[in-house]
This record gives C-alpha cells, sequence and structure tokens, in this order.
C-alpha cells in the first residue's frame, strides 16, 4: 500500500530516508519496502539507533537495498557538528557503491548553509518538516509563533 502511495514520488526524487521508530524493528517490512523502491534509481539512507555491530550480520544490510546507514542512539548531550547525523556520536556506514558515491562528500562536519529545514504542509493543515534541526530550532520555531499569536507542537525533548 505504501509502494503504490508514494510510487509517483520516487519518479521525481533523488533518494530515500527511513527514519523515525527503529526501521529494523521490522526488518521484514523494512526489506520488503526497500526491495519495491529498490527498483527506481534513488539512493536509500537508512537512520538506525542500534549500532552497527548490531545490525551487520542482518540480511537486508548486505542485500544492497541499503546504501548508506546511519548507526547508533541519538545522543542529546554529544555535540552535533557533523552532516547528516543528529549528534556526534552517530556513525555514516556506506554499503554500496552507490553509497560511497553519494554520501563520502557528507562524511564530514556540516556546513551553516547546510543546516536548513524544508516546510511540507499536507491536506489537512498539518505541517511536516524534513531535515535534521539545529540544537534548539524547534524551541525559537515555537517562540516566534507564539510572538505572533500562534502555537505549535512539537516532539523535540527539552528544547
Amino acid at each position: 500500500e505504501l509502494l503504490t502511495e508514494i510510487r509517483g514520488w520516487l519518479e521525481e526524487c533523488d533518494g530515500v530516508t527511513i527514519s523515525g521508530g527503529e526501521p529494523f524493528d521490522q526488518s521484514d517490512a523494512l526489506e520488503e519496502l526497500l526491495a519495491g523502491i529498490r527498483g527506481s534509481a534513488v539512493t536509500v539512507l537508512v537512520y538506525s539507533g542500534y549500532s552497527f555491530e548490531r545490525l551487520q550480520d542482518l540480511a537486508i544490510i548486505g542485500s544492497g537495498l541499503v546504501d548508506a546507514l546511519i548507526s547508533d542512539p541519538f545522543l542529546l548531550e554529544e555535540s552535533q557538528t557533523k552532516a547528516l547525523r543528529g549528534s556526534d556520536n552517530q556513525r555514516l556506514l556506506l554499503l554500496t557503491a552507490k553509497g560511497r558515491e553519494v554520501f563520502n562528500a557528507l562524511d564530514r562536519p556540516v556546513l551553516d548553509s547546510e543546516q536548513r529545514l524544508d516546510v511540507m504542509f499536507d491536506p489537512s493543515g498539518a505541517v511536516w518538516f524534513a531535515g535534521i534541526p539545529r540544537r534548539g530550532d524547534l524551541r525559537r520555531l515555537r517562540e516566534i509563533l507564539a510572538s505572533d499569536g500562534h502555537w505549535a507542537k512539537t516532539t523535540e525533548a527539552g528544547q
């Protein structure tokens, strides 16, 4: 059902990112989803809170379905200076030739000009952000909206 819903988007995008919750806790469904996505030319990046050492023996890791993996848990107390990562303890692992081609240049500190969020609005009026916010970005958004008489509910803990 999900593949049917996103099929049109796959033709327009360069890559797919899987994150949120723990994708590998549903490894059969993840593998089915990625096998369906792999029919397109998109690059696949997956985030996991698990260490690579815990995941490396899973068939999906060596299957070629995942081009790049960000592993290890997000830690709020860690600094946030590396591209694509919420905290510096997280590792970028390049698992395919395509992953190395696309993501190798991103295994470095993030530039200020790259720290942005994409904003999307769905038909119900919900607002969605895509990207990795800097520490405090969502708190600042709530403050800006509140100063103009609006409110926002975010899931950013303690920020």
